[in-house]
């Protein structure tokens, strides 16, 4: 059975391609052959669960885009799995007139007005394709499942929802009407997956509010009517069980230190430094070393690697620092290389170095065991060379990364401001250094230093803008710190950040050793001292029912209750297991790794379920251009 967020969109998407009918043996062995057509936004909930083989295991010949040109295939069923927009409700009904199909299921990612079922219907009747249209569905899969405890909104057309979209200082009423409307609609989906109704604790005054009112009045609507309600065994009113999951609604302006923040773990620095998107990363290779001519750059190609829930080593390793992980990737190579040497050594004892010679397999009979096992472990042994090479070119980018840009310097220098130690060097040393990052990790590490360092005055900003402008940086996004700091009532309080720090241990003993592949000479061991970032802190404070004063003032939301009460005092104090966190106007996998790491850290006491979700998935460059367009139309 299902059990985590991801196990249940993926168990619903087969059954979806299954034409909404369970999964039996029959249906496993011979599936039925059809065609799937989706839209950008069903190709991003589907590529990072279901793989081109997976797909052609449940019978999909063909998946194409809703917009291409398709031809006519008519002796075909065809799956479609859209948003239910106006433009693609045109195109399927472009499709009916033209015949494209044999039958078709239409499945909508999220529920279809009654308005749109209408417009099909007459399509369906004008095209006389009644009897093709076989099913309609609402499957309530809005939103893109990454990890089991990570999931995020949009990735593709994400720029309503995104955290400029939210701040916007001439943004109409309309216009964050429906930016919620999306971010509600996306939440409701993700609970009606998990079949629970959650109770919803949020700030107020801020977008997180807006969305905690919304989404409230529309589980508790859903719920109301017991004959169309998405949580069956949920609906009946007045039963309570204490077992329920608490979903914690957060505003991304609690801590825009994080998302500016130079990572050391290795999934949240693969996000910052390289092009990570929907599970999969991207990194140029480089095919010749040009020796020839220094002259001429060398040439390079994309490669596209795939990080996947079954690859053990990265599922171990994700949350590790680099050095943790360079160690790890040479440590698998070395022992893997000790499996290739015992079936190379086998292969010459008996005597089979390039023979196929039967007679000398029969005589080496009592060795037959042998030599089988060593044939069987052959294709886990060459998976196991792929992930460790595939590690090992994904390491290499990150070691040139920290190398060129110095991101250690960086990554020790804001962990010591955030948890306000004293720096081992000035900050006007790093910014004025040319060869310490590009200008971007100067701009990043100077609003670090404004929200989490110690108070500066206008005329200490000023001199350091004019050393940052003379250093190439786009000041826009620094002024629209200044005045959101200046404006916003969060101020970063000395507790916010405490218990973080680094220290710098040895140099790399296992690495700097013979024949490694990874050269580290120049780059600090650091090791990072386990502490709590704002969010973390929140959600401790709300899943443990502390009183503590951030959380104080959090409202609090049972949409199973019969009267709607807009309280913020907890109807019971039993501490929670389950949370979901969800920030609305962007995340990262610093903050989602963080929430892992007190997860893991609390197991040994009371093992708490965390799930963490965002409006979508940002690194640090992203966020800076979204700040910089803010601070330009300020």
């Amino acid at each position: 059975m299902a059990s985590n967020l991801r196990e249940k969109q993926t168990a619903a998407l087969k059954r979806m391609l299954n034409f909404n009918a369970p999964q039996t043996k029959a249906n496993v062995a011979e599936p039925q052959w059809k065609i799937l057509v989706y839209d950008r936004f069903g190709q991003d909930i589907i590529s990072p669960l279901l793989t081109v083989k997976e797909l052609r295991d449940l019978g999909v010949t063909l998946h194409l885009n809703l917009h291409t040109d398709r031809d006519p295939i008519p002796d075909v069923p065809a799956i479609y799995f859209v948003l239910p927009t106006d433009d693609n409700i045109q195109r399927i009904c472009r499709d009916f007139q033209n015949g494209l199909y044999e039958s078709y299921y239409l499945n909508f990612i999220s529920a279809i007005s009654r308005q749109k079922l209408e417009d099909i219907a007459s399509a369906a009747v004008q095209s006389g394709t009644v009897q093709q249209v076989s099913k309609v569905v609402d499957q309530y899969l809005n939103f893109i499942s990454l990890e089991d405890d990570l999931f995020c909104l949009r990735h593709q057309d994400r720029e309503p929802i995104s955290y400029y979209a939210i701040n916007r200082g001439d943004v109409k009423d309309s216009e964050m009407e429906a930016t919620m409307d999306i971010i509600v609609d996306s939440l409701f989906s993700v609970f009606v997956t998990l079949g629970t109704v959650p109770i919803i604790r949020c700030p107020r005054g801020n977008a997180a509010e807006m969305v905690a009112e919304k989404l409230d009045k529309k589980l508790r609507e859903n719920l109301r009517d017991s004959r169309n309600s998405q949580f069956a065994s949920e609906a009946a009113p007045g039963q309570f069980s204490f077992q329920r999951p608490m979903l914690v609604l957060l505003d991304r302006n609690i801590d825009l230190a994080t998302m500016m923040h130079h990572t050391w773990t290795y999934q949240a620095l693969i996000h910052d430094v390289l092009d990570y998107r929907l599970n999969r990363v991207e990194i140029e290779e480089v095919l010749d070393e040009a020796a020839h001519s220094p002259s001429r750059k060398p040439r390079t190609k994309k490669k596209a690697y795939d990080m996947g829930h079954r690859d053990q080593f990265w599922l171990t390793q994700k949350g590790s620092p680099f050095p943790t992980v360079a160690e790890a990737v040479q440590e698998a190579l070395d022992a893997y290389r000790v499996e290739e040497d015992e079936v190379k050594k086998l292969k010459s004892a008996m005597g089979l170095e390039g023979t196929e010679d039967d007679a000398a397999i029969g005589m080496l009979s009592d060795t037959t065991a042998r030599l089988t096992s060593a044939v069987s472990s052959l294709p886990e042994l060459l998976e196991k060379k792929r992930l460790i090479d595939m590690h090992t070119n994904i390491a290499t980018a990150l070691l040139d990364h920290i190398k060129h840009r110095k991101l250690d310097n960086y990554f020790e220098m804001e962990e010591r401001m955030m948890s306000k130690s004293t720096l081992s060097q000035s900050l006007m040393d790093i910014i004025t250094d040319p060869e310490a990052g590009t200008p971007e990790d100067k701009a990043r590490l100077f609003i670090i230093a404004l929200i989490c360092g110690p108070p500066m005055s206008e005329a200490e900003i000023d001199q350091y803008c004019t050393t940052l402008q003379a250093s190439n940086c786009d000041l826009a996004a620094v002024q629209y710190v200044r005045r959101w700091k200046s404006y916003s009532k969060i101020t970063a309080t000395p507790s916010m950040y405490t218990g973080g720090g680094v220290s710098s241990t040895g140099m790399f003993s296992n690495l700097l050793s013979k024949g490694s592949s990874f050269v580290m000479e120049g780059v600090k061991n650091l090791v990072v001292k386990r502490h709590n970032l704002p969010t973390t802190r929140i959600i401790d404070a709300l899943m443990e029912q502390k009183s503590v004063q951030e959380v104080d003032d959090f409202r609090y939301f049972d949409p199973k209750l019969l009267r709607a009460e807009s309280g913020n005092v907890p109807r019971s104090r039993a501490p929670f297991q389950e949370a979901f966190v969800f920030v609305v106007g962007g995340g990262n996998y610093i903050e989602y790794q963080n929430l892992m790491d007190y997860a893991r850290s609390r197991a040994p006491v009371s093992p708490k379920k965390i799930v963490y979700g965002c409006s979508d998935l940002v690194n640090a460059t992203q966020f800076l251009r979204q700040l910089s367009q803010l601070g330009t139309e300020m």
